[in-house]
Formats: C-alpha cells, structure tokens, sequence
C-alpha cells in the first residue's frame, strides 16, 4: 500500500518578497502554489498510489473568488479519473468559520468533520483514517484525546493539524505531545501546519511533510510532500517527494578579501554560481543574499544597496537569468579595526565619529529622527515593510541600532576617502 500526505498548501497563497521589484516572475509567483499542487497531482497519478491525504491548509482563508475552489476540483478530477480518493482535514486557515464560500466536491474527495473526530474506512486496503477538521480558527484545545480507539486488524492512520508541543514558530494550535500520539497506538500520524519537515520513530511513525511551496525567504530549502508505502508487515518507509517550483534559499558571502564594491559583487557571483551548479534539480531560486565579513570594502558599500543589487543582478543575467531570482541583498559587513579612527585623534572625521555615537543614546536626536523616518516609512509600498526589516525598526522606535550602522558606513567610507 501506498499514500501520498501533504499539508499547508495555502492554494493561491502569494509568494513574498520578490513583486516589489520589476524583475520579478510574476507569473511564477502568481501561480507557485497551483503549479506545485498540480505536479503533486501528476506524481499520485504516475506513481499508483492508493490514495491521498491532505492534513489541513489546503486553502489560505476564504477564496477572493470561486477559481480557487474550481481549481482544486478540477485537480480532484484528475485523481478522480485514476481512482484515487483523498481524505481532506481543514485546518487554521481554511477551518469552517473562515471559509465563506464554497463548491460540491467530487465523490472521491473525503473531508473530516469539524465537530468530533471521524473515521474513514477503506475496507479493501484495511485502512482507518481518523481526523477532526478545525472548526474555528484558533482551536487551542487538545484535539487527540477525543481521537477514537484503533481500529482492531486496519492500518490506523491519524490525521491532525497542530503545532505540537509548540515547538515552532507556528501559532500553538490543537497542541499536544509525541507521547500522546505514540499513545493512541495508531500505525502513522499524518499531521499538518508546522512548516518544515519533521519525522519521528516509536510506536507511531509520526510526520510533517512541510508546506508544499516556500513562500517567502522565512521557508527555505527544497518542499514538498511524502509518499508513504507500508509493508504487509505493516512496515512504514517513507520518502521525501520535491514539489516546489520555486525555492527559497539564504546565501552568505564573507567580503573580508574584497576591498571594493566590484570584488564584493564578484565574490557574490560566484557563490551564486555555485548554488546552481550544485541544485540537484533545475527548479528556479529566489535567493538572498547577506554579505559578512570584517572588510575594507564597508565603506565603499555604505549607500550603495542600489548600485550593489544591480551589480549582483549583472552577474545573475550572466550566470542564469532563468534560474535566479534576487530577494534581497543585505549588507552585515564590519570595518575593519583601523578603519575606526581613534579617541586620541583631534581632526574632524574623529569629531564627526565622537557626535555620532552620543547620537545613538541622545533622546531628542533620536525622537526627531524617529518623527522623520515614520513619516517617510507611511509611503512605502507594503511589500517593502515586509523585505526591508529597517523600517519595522523604525515603526518600533528602535532607532540606535539604524545610527550605530550608519556611523560604521559612514566613518568607513570617510576614511577610505582620506
């Protein structure tokens, strides 16, 4: 016997980070979440399987509109016509109070009630699935308990949306232990809503497939689902499925050999170059890139985000314009340590370094800046607010770590110029 589980789909969830720029994919990050939901179809289809599990957050809330909803039956079609059912538990996202539309399902596709725990039998196989569909958005009640007992002689699968102990950063919903689902004796937990992929061995075989797409540059890394095949020994194995069609990745750059934007801009390359040559897959990524490193380029890329992205966006053009995406890139650099002048130093750059650290804890400089700032942050387009963490900063009034910065820029650069 073999089933495929997925969670956290988020159908038509939009991808952050990237639409804020004119080179963005639109269209890819537009279509992410149906493309990767579509390539799961066609992977069930190929691959046999018996059938198919989804553990909650198949939406991301109400649909703006019905072709949300007609996607997904049209894809339940396709499962239909091979004769594979699907067994569907709502989740925070799409629990039943925030869904305000919906469709008729085909036959094939089961969804778990959202007001006790419910079992389905499939009797050829000798399958249990037991699950209770989120009703409310915020369920912080221990939904396992209430889990009926094994069914004597089937494979005994639990399906749940929870955070699990809360040991994520996902919100603490339907929470409750590992112990307590070994506990219920079940064969499989197929559970939903933490993000990343997670697998534990006992009594159960306990797992999270992760989100099906990455959808912002929080959600790294290759995402998927899991196929699962179970022995006539009721043995489980199970195997990690790649779904995405555009992944996220973190890339850092350490600048400490560089003296100069256009060697920082080539080291980058570089690494970005080698991100691509070792991808297993010819998925596109969307990367950041963050450059560290005590430097003697600080001062040349203080000011110049820019000119920096564009350089970067030059060697992405040269490397693989249809694989490479630029998220962002931020700079963490330091200066070197003579690049400080120092306190004995009675010249104006050693006046200009004095003023700007009694500015970082002076308050009535920091709360003209703080006035300032917000109202140049109000008139920044919001996919900005999400991308650039500065102006979180700024709303937050937390303003002597942003002149901290400025003055290593700022005194870096001086230097340099001398």
């Amino acid at each position: 016997m073999r089933f495929i589980h997925a969670a956290d789909i988020h159908l038509d969830s939009p991808l952050h980070g990237l639409s804020a720029y004119a080179d963005a994919p639109a269209e890819m990050l537009r279509n992410a979440t149906r493309e990767a939901f579509s390539k799961l179809v066609s992977v069930a289809i190929d691959e046999q399987i018996d059938f198919m599990v989804i553990a909650g957050d198949l939406y991301d809330g109400t649909w703006r509109d019905h072709n949300t909803g007609i996607f997904f039956c049209r894809e339940m079609g396709r499962l239909r016509r091979a004769g594979i059912p699907v067994y569907v538990l709502f989740g925070n996202h799409d629990a039943e109070s925030e869904m305000t539309s919906q469709l008729q399902l085909p036959d094939n596709v089961h969804t778990f009630s959202t007001r006790k725990a419910q079992t389905f039998l499939i009797d050829d196989l000798k399958v249990a699935l037991h699950g209770h569909s989120f009703k409310e958005k915020a369920v912080t009640t221990n939904l396992v308990a209430a889990y009926p007992p094994a069914v004597a002689g089937y494979f005994n699968i639990g399906v749940l949306h929870t955070a699990l102990e809360g040991g994520s950063m996902h919100a603490s919903y339907a929470p409750c232990s590992v112990a307590e689902l070994h506990a219920k004796e079940y064969h499989y937990w197929a559970l939903g809503h933490v993000h990343d992929y997670a697998i534990w061995r006992d009594a159960s075989t306990i797992v999270f497939p992760g989100n099906l797409q990455g959808r912002n540059i929080r959600e790294t890394g290759r995402r998927g689902a899991v196929i699962v095949t179970v022995s006539d020994a009721e043995e489980v194995s199970v195997e990690r499925l790649f779904i995405d069609v555009l992944r996220w990745e973190a890339v850092t750059v350490d600048a400490s050999q560089a003296s100069t934007l256009d060697e920082v801009a080539l080291a980058i390359g570089r690494a970005l170059e080698a991100l691509i040559e070792a991808a297993a897959s010819p998925v596109p990524h969307a990367v950041r890139v963050t450059i560290t490193g005590a430097t003697q380029a600080h001062g040349a890329l203080f000011g110049l985000e820019t000119q920096l992205r564009a350089e970067v966006l030059a060697q992405i053009a040269a490397i693989s314009h249809d694989r490479l995406w630029l998220e962002k890139v931020k700079i963490a650099t330091e200066p070197l340590a003579h690049s400080e002048p120092s306190t004995g130093r009675t010249d104006a750059l050693a006046d200009l370094h004095g003023l700007l650290i009694e500015a970082e804890s002076d308050p009535e400089f920091l709360s003209m800046l703080k006035e300032k700032l917000i109202a140049l942050a109000a008139q920044a387009p919001g996919e900005l607010h999400k991308s650039v963490p500065e102006l979180e900063h700024v709303r937050n009034g937390e303003l002597a770590a942003l002149v901290a910065q400025v003055r290593s820029g700022l005194i870096a650069q001086l230097s340099d110029a001398e």
